[in-house]
């Protein structure tokens, strides 16, 4: 047997002690989670069926990753911008 494999099973076996060792915790928080899961309110509609029940997910999905595309283009030309105002104050040019 390698030593990864040793490695492996000292692993496992670490995690079943810890799993043993504080199963009333998880459990209890498991439960929680599943409490709190519940109160949630969930973007569609358990009424209808198809494509139409995830429009609120769709259009949410659409609004964040329009949003992170402009702050990306905001960043990289604030970038650009003060990395040549930078150059000109420190005599150092930017390379082209």
């Amino acid at each position: 047997m390698s030593s990864g494999t040793y490695f492996l099973i000292f692993a496992a076996i670490i995690l079943a002690y810890v799993l043993l060792r504080y199963r009333v915790s998880l459990l209890k928080f498991v439960a929680e989670v599943k409490v709190e899961l519940d109160k949630c309110s969930w973007p569609w509609d358990p009424n209808q069926t198809g494509l139409k029940k995830y429009k609120e997910l769709f259009e949410s999905t659409a609004v964040v990753i329009i949003s992170v595309i402009l702050l990306a283009g905001f960043v990289t030309t604030s970038d650009l911008v003060l990395a040549h105002v930078v150059g000109a104050l420190t005599g150092s040019a930017v390379a082209k």
